[in-house]
């Protein structure tokens, strides 16, 4: 009898969330929801991974908000915006025009500091020279990305924080009404792995080298270093993520509001890594009311 009562209390505790685990949102899920094609592939550069797809609303009131949507994946060339395209088809049928980039990354040529992070910047600026004939509100941009995305989304925020003569500052950053991160990941240095088989195995080759080397480039691209940013910020993050966990998470929120950001952090429950970028899951009413907060 005490046997079986001990079962009981495993299963009441222990099975939960042992189900909740391995009913979380995996990449296939998301690749797997349906998708629109975009009304336009633009080009932001010479480079054939310097592009981007714009879907534009077919309804509402011009000219149309924008969302500049940045695709996560390690940095990695791996991983292209495809993963994304969910997201931007769900925000294109709610009214917003989405600007979905591509970029060069690590494993692509040329990929890696300093053109990952030009590129991201050049993509949000060609913004101006596709407005007028898209019928874009530039007033209304807000940046969201995933993951490594989450992390080029945060900075594309600090190009005014940044020091003249900085390999990745670009003149002249359109402003920007907000930036949404979505289990994005917040300081480079603190999730470089150095050993072992995480996604933090890539920020030395996203950046070059390790942070005793090259302590410039690691603080240029740090949100947590860099903060605070001067741009409204929502970060958005599962409780069940285990590839950007809250706990790496929630030291960027404390010290950025600390030095005094506009910045909220929401915890979904029950939510993984992907759940974010998943329209229809658990994450999604918070996500849709970020932007609409934002913009």
């Amino acid at each position: 009898m005490q046997k079986f009562l001990y079962l009981l209390i495993f299963a009441s505790i222990c099975l939960p969330g042992l189900y909740a685990q391995s009913n979380l949102i995996r990449v296939p899920d998301v690749l797997a929801l349906p998708v629109s094609p975009p009304d336009a592939v633009l080009s932001y550069g010479p480079d054939s991974l310097q592009f981007g797809a714009l879907r534009v609303p077919h309804t509402g009131n011009i000219p149309y908000p924008v969302v500049v949507i940045i695709h996560g994946g390690c940095w990695l060339s791996a991983y292209d915006l495809h993963l994304m395209d969910a997201i931007a088809t769900s925000l294109s049928e709610a009214g917003y025009a989405t600007w979905n980039l591509e970029y060069r990354r690590v494993g692509d040529q040329a990929g890696g500091w300093p053109n990952t992070f030009l590129d991201v910047a050049k993509g949000i600026n060609h913004l101006r020279l596709i407005a007028g004939k898209y019928k874009l509100d530039l007033d209304r941009v807000v940046v969201i990305g995933h993951s490594a995305g989450g992390h080029l989304a945060l900075w594309s925020a600090m190009q005014d924080q940044l020091p003249a003569g900085s390999e990745i500052k670009l003149d002249d950053p359109l402003p920007l009404a907000g930036v949404v991160s979505l289990a994005g990941i917040v300081d480079p240095e603190s999730y470089l792995v150095r050993e072992g088989q995480s996604c933090g195995t890539s920020v030395d080759e996203l950046l070059g080298g390790l942070p005793e080397d090259l302590p410039d480039r690691y603080r240029e691209a740090s949100p947590l270093k860099m903060a605070p940013l001067g741009t409204p910020q929502i970060l958005i993050s599962g409780t069940e993520d285990t590839i950007v966990p809250l706990t790496h998470v929630e030291p960027y929120y404390k010290n950025a509001r600390q030095r005094g950001d506009r910045i909220r952090l929401k915890k979904i429950k029950q939510a993984g890594h992907f759940e974010v970028i998943a329209p229809g899951s658990v994450a999604w009413p918070s996500v849709m009311k970020a932007i609409r907060k934002l913009i």
